[in-house]
């Protein structure tokens, strides 16, 4: 927990957690028909976008310019509207598109909150499972209401770490990761969805999550949740154009962030 004030954050908070509930509903409706939607792709044969993440980011703008029209918004399919208020909003309408236009359940809305650079709010809701993850700075993390916090007794050793990889990261790169891993007696999963797999390590399913490049806008919440646990996480460079471009992103429970910063190379 900490002192650090922040003037709004209760109101903030409160916003996102209904917005990612109404968001959700909107997004496992278009998950149920599926079928209908024209998928996009993008750089990568393997990066889609469909017409789901663009209406439910642009619920998510919306309802957000509505009760705080100077807060500024970072979202993945619409980028970057500026801040008048020190506060900006970091959103990923749906994290996971891959398993979402496939029939797999992995895949989340992720709504975070920066201030002074800093994760001040977290939430992750994942429809199919029903699961609403909240964070807010000096407030703790709840799962469907449920305090949440790491164990600091596990270890890499004894638990599962989260991997992530994309078409920004060399095949070799990422089988040397996993075989450091291996290595060093872990084992890993790998669900499609970044995000989710933070809001795993907030909940103790995961020990740890790494991936060697992401976007803010697929980590600053679940950032906020692992912090809020007990957890720990690699600083996600936040100004000027650092915001808007990828990073390593690495978040572990106290037992395994030696172990997986060295895996790492952070």
């Amino acid at each position: 927990m900490t002192s650090h004030v922040v003037p709004g954050l209760e109101a903030r908070f409160a916003l996102a957690e209904v917005v990612a509930n109404e968001a959700g509903l909107l997004a496992i409706d278009y998950f149920k028909r599926r079928s209908t939607l024209v998928i996009e792709t993008k750089r990568d044969p393997q990066d889609v976008v469909s017409i789901a993440d663009r209406d439910v980011e642009n619920l998510i703008r919306a309802r957000i310019k509505e009760a705080f029209p100077t807060d500024g918004v970072l979202g993945e399919e619409y980028g970057l509207e500026a801040t008048g208020s020190g506060f900006t909003w970091i959103v990923d309408p749906i994290d996971g598109t891959s398993p979402f236009v496939n029939g797999m359940p992995n895949w989340c809305v992720s709504i975070g909150l920066l201030h002074g650079g800093i994760p001040v709010v977290g939430v992750i809701y994942a429809p199919c499972h029903d699961e609403l993850y909240a964070a807010a700075l000096g407030h703790g993390a709840t799962l469907n209401g449920k305090p949440l916090s790491v164990d600091s007794r596990r270890t890499i050793r004894d638990s599962v770490t989260g991997i992530g990889a994309n078409n920004h990261v060399t095949p070799a790169l990422v089988g040397r990761i996993v075989e450091r891993l291996l290595d060093a007696g872990g084992n890993f999963v790998r669900n499609g969805s970044g995000a989710l797999m933070l809001a795993y390590v907030a909940a103790g399913r995961l020990v740890g999550y790494y991936e060697p490049y992401m976007h803010a806008w697929d980590c600053m919440a679940g950032y906020c949740l692992v912090k809020e646990a007990g957890g720990w996480y690699y600083p996600f460079p936040t100004d000027g154009e650092g915001l808007t471009k990828g990073a390593p992103v690495l978040a572990a429970a106290p037992g395994a962030i030696e172990d997986l910063r060295k895996i790492a190379a952070l």
